[in-house]
Parts: C-alpha cells; structure tokens; sequence
C-alpha cells in the first residue's frame, strides 16, 4: 500500500487523536460524526481512513493491548508469584478506569479489530503462565482458569463504569474483593464448571446476548 499523503496522514493522526480524547472520556460508542466534527474534517474523510468504528478502535488501542502484553511479561518476572499475579490485574484495571474507552475495549470483543484481537491472543498465553505459576505456589485457588479471569474484567468494568464520576477510585475496593476470594485458603468447591474459551469469545462480543 503507498503511503498516504501529509495531508491525509495529518487527518488520520487528528482523527485518531480526537477519537482518543473522546472513547478516553464517554466509551467507544461516542457517533463517528462528533468524531469527524472535532477533528475538523468531514465523516466521508474518517470513512476513507477508517472504514468502520471497528478500525478506528483498533487504531487507537492497539498500543494498549501492547501494553498489557508488557504487564504480563513484567508480573512473570517477579519473583512472588501471588504478588505477579495480583499486580497483573491491578495494573490491567488502572488502563480501565483511566480510560472509559479502553474500559469498554477490556471487557468485549472488537469484531474486525485485527491488531487488538492478535494481541490478547498473545497475552492470554502469558496469562496462563501467571496463573499457574501461582498455582504451582500454592497461593491462588487451584480451580482458577484463564477464562474465569473475565469475571474480574466483566465486574471491575462495570464498577467504573458506575462510579468513574462519583467515587473514581472505588473498582480498588471491588478488586480487593475479588482478589482475597481468589488465594488458596478462601477456596470453595464452585458451583458450576468454567466457561470455555469460546464461549468467552462470545459473551464478550455479544451474539449470547442477541446483540
């Protein structure tokens, strides 16, 4: 593909830009045509660049997913185990709550969204390497899979969500929470089996939802 012209390289970079600043503050539903407006250009400009919201979205997060790749590399090299894991998931709910849009990202599945959807592939790997590191410790509870992991997506999602206005440092609480159910020694028997990683797929893109 030739590369764009300065000038449509200029509008693609605003237009990413305004996109970041706006999916930041309101989600990732925000209308393409506010998006356009802000970036002072008109929607059949964003269209040429970005043929539907799925794209714009992978153009702006692509380098957050990058970013949560780093994290799980960093937690797999930390020396405690229960402490990598913790932080890992600490650390991936600070991108959430500092960014509605990203906050939005976490907790679904972008259709078309090459880039993101390569990435998580990538850290759900690292991700099962956390986790049974801490397993083999003897620190988190045995039963724990890869896929049980989007509770705490789904739900620290949501409580921002809720409280990014009123109590924007609240989902540390809710955290907290689900992190001491998590270790070993808070452990139940569960009562139903986890989910499989399809059928993550698809409650995190909505089709169980009819959506």
């Amino acid at each position: 593909m030739p590369p764009l012209r300065r000038d449509a390289e200029r509008n693609r970079e605003r237009l990413i830009a305004e996109a970041r600043a706006l999916f930041a503050e309101r989600g990732i539903g925000v209308p393409l045509e506010e998006i356009a407006t802000r970036a002072g250009v008109s929607i059949g400009t964003l269209y040429n660049r970005f043929p539907n919201r799925e794209a714009l979205v992978d153009a702006v997060f692509w380098d957050r997913d990058a970013t949560v790749e780093q994290l799980a590399r960093d937690a797999l090299r930390d020396d405690d185990p229960w402490r990598g894991f913790a932080s890992f998931v600490e650390r991936g709910c600070e991108l959430q709550a500092a960014d509605l849009g990203y906050n939005d990202v976490a907790s679904r599945r972008v259709p078309g969204a090459a880039s993101t959807e390569a990435a998580r592939e990538r850290t759900a790997a690292l991700m099962a390497q956390i986790v049974e590191r801490a397993q083999r410790a003897g620190a988190l509870r045995p039963d724990l899979t890869v896929e049980d992991l989007a509770f705490l997506v789904w739900g620290v999602s949501r409580t921002v969500e809720a409280t990014s206005q009123v109590a924007p440092e609240m989902w540390r609480r809710h955290l907290a929470l689900m992190l001491d159910g998590l270790r070993t020694e808070a452990a139940h028997p569960l009562p139903r089996p986890p989910m499989t990683p399809e059928q993550v797929r698809e409650a995190m893109s909505g089709r169980s939802r009819g959506v």
